[in-house]
């Protein structure tokens, strides 16, 4: 027969479970330890538990991280929720963490309703192929990530996301080819080398590790497209410079381009590129 002494202690499990998940707990994971509803209560006019949304709380402290207000955000909305658009773009590492709320997806189209300072989806074509963990948090795969984005992002903020996740080997550009947010530059270059008879390119292609903008295959030639916004970051500029040396070592020349040159200079820019690639 066990004693009062062999009984679990409540808070070590708390404490356990709070470890895996960034300082944070539900009352369903509360309730798991053996604690009351008034036991809940006690410990949170104690100070031991600090209540962040409905249902979800932090342990010990509030001074959160990132990864501690996410996953508290996605244990509101239960075990169907994942982190999902922005957040889950910051999550993998392909933007900067947002300030503001933190964004959830449940599957279907009714349950819960918006709580503070997070902003719920609700999609019928969320499925378990389309979610994962990163960090111990549930998240919308890569993939699924940048479909989330395409709607809320500025055509260069996304054409930004996308090129750093495929320089951090999380997507295959190929599906996303025809984004919209590249399509429209990829199309004034193209008309551009079709306007001064220049020899038409390969439009994304696979070299090495990388996807190219533009490649001239027997010359050698690769040109891409850089926007202010999507290559003005300290990532990027590293991430530039580092895929220009593995195609020098390659063999290939890289030859980038502005969209206010291709835009407003754009008979320089074929001078460049014939030059190149009589050379």
């Amino acid at each position: 027969m066990r004693n009062k002494a062999d009984k679990p202690d409540p808070d070590a499990l708390i404490a356990r479970i709070a470890s895996r998940q960034y300082g944070v707990i539900s009352s369903a994971q509360l309730s798991s330890t053996g604690l009351t509803r008034a036991g809940i209560h006690r410990r949170a006019r104690a100070s031991r538990l600090f209540p962040l949304h409905r249902g979800v709380y932090a342990v010990g402290h509030r001074n959160l991280g990132n990864e501690g207000r996410w996953i508290a955000a996605v244990l509101t909305y239960g075990d169907r929720a994942v982190l999902s658009h922005r957040s889950a773009a910051a999550l993998w590492g392909v933007r900067r963490a947002p300030k503001g709320p933190i964004d959830v997806t449940i599957p279907g189209t009714s349950g819960r309703k918006s709580r503070a300072g997070i902003v719920l989806h609700r999609s019928t074509s969320l499925t378990a192929a389309s979610c994962t963990r990163r960090l111990g948090i549930p998240v919308t795969s890569p993939n699924r990530t940048i479909a989330d984005l395409r709607p809320v992002l500025s055509p260069a903020q996304l054409a930004a996301a996308i090129r750093e996740a495929e320089f951090r080997g999380l997507i295959d550009r190929g599906p996303l080819v025809a984004d919209p947010a590249r399509s429209e530059l990829e199309q004034r270059f193209l008309a551009l080398c079709h306007r001064h008879r220049l020899p038409r390119p390969g439009v994304n292609v696979r070299v090495d590790r990388y996807v190219v903008d533009f490649l001239w295959p027997e010359q050698r030639l690769v040109a891409e497209l850089d926007g202010w916004k999507s290559h003005s970051t300290r990532s990027a500029f590293e991430d530039d410079r580092a895929r220009d040396a593995r195609l020098s070592v390659l063999g290939y020349r890289v030859v980038r381009f502005t969209w206010w040159q291709v835009q407003g200079d754009p008979r320089e820019v074929s001078r460049t590129i014939r030059s190149l690639l009589r050379s």
